[in-house]
């Protein structure tokens, strides 16, 4: 079975889909004969890229919806999923797309508390709040994959990306956290790393100040294709191995980013030999909550 043939009738949530990276993805899948609800705060292109899809649809069938979505809400992302899952009966897959780059070069911006959280709040604490809503709607679904997209800042650093940096280093930390899940409930979840594409994010880099030294040097540096970061998105997609992987989208292609290798004086014979029944106990004790999360959600 191709990777199109596999997303036909499948049910995608998109934050962050109205434009950029998250409207590249939705445009491959809705292409692949995919459904997709995106959540956005920006409305119009929102509703106006919905429609299309809509409009296009082979019978006038209903292929897209959308719900503006504040993805650092609890109540917003609930609210997402259960729309899919009205529209179009379950969610398959969620791409966690939506994220800001505005104070990305903290460290001598304004002493302001709201600022400062902002960052945090889009890109890892809504990234968080989305999947655990996405993983109760997949559970019940009976298994599904979740995209978190990150940046392969969140491997490198800048002294001029400072909090976007230490947010992409959480996603990745996050998404590598999930190795149990498929034994728990059928859940993968990846992320997708890229280097430099020009959209909108890019552009938001500058300081409220004026301009920063770091545009220069984005200005001369290679770009990521549009093309290879949506290749990425369906690989993690549709590659049912691939589970709590980083995926980078380089300049030249797509290539996997390990996790760094435990070192030697961290294992001993004891905690080697009992790791086996901390797995399996973790996993039986995961599900046990996955069941309770579910009924307090009332799914």
């Amino acid at each position: 079975m191709t990777a199109a043939h596999s997303l036909k009738d499948k049910v995608a949530v998109i934050t962050g889909g109205s434009r950029g990276v998250g409207k590249a993805v939705a445009d491959a899948l809705v292409a692949a004969g995919a459904k997709v609800v995106i959540g956005d705060l920006l409305d119009k292109e929102g509703q106006e890229l919905v429609q299309s899809y809509n409009e296009k649809s082979a019978e006038n069938e209903k292929v897209a919806a959308y719900l503006h979505t504040d993805v650092r809400k609890y109540s917003d992302n609930k609210a997402l999923f259960q729309l899919a899952e009205k529209e179009f009966g379950g969610v398959d897959i969620a791409i966690l797309n939506a994220g800001i780059a505005t104070n990305s070069n903290s460290v001598f911006t304004p002493l302001d508390d709201e600022l400062e959280a902002r960052m945090f709040d889009v890109n890892i604490i809504s990234v968080v709040k989305g999947t655990k809503v996405a993983i109760l709607h997949m559970a019940k679904r009976g298994g599904g994959v979740i995209v978190h997209t990150a940046s392969l800042a969140g491997f490198y650093a800048s002294p001029s990306l400072s909090s976007y940096t230490a947010s992409k280093h959480a996603v990745v930390g996050y998404t590598r956290s999930f190795q149990l899940l498929p034994q728990v409930c059928n859940v993968r979840v990846n992320a997708i790393c890229p280097y430099w594409i020009e959209t909108d994010l890019l552009n938001s880099l500058s300081s409220r100040e004026g301009a920063d030294p770091m545009e220069g040097l984005i200005a001369v540096s290679p770009r990521v294709p549009i093309d290879t970061v949506v290749e990425g998105f369906l690989t993690l997609i549709t590659d049912e191995t691939r589970n709590a992987q980083t995926l980078m989208a380089l300049p030249d292609g797509l290539q996997v980013q390990d996790p760094l290798p435990p070192k030697d004086s961290l294992f001993t014979a004891e905690n080697l030999a009992h790791s086996p029944i901390y797995l399996a106990e973790a996993v039986a004790d995961f599900k046990k909550k996955l069941a309770k999360a579910m009924e307090e959600y009332g799914i």
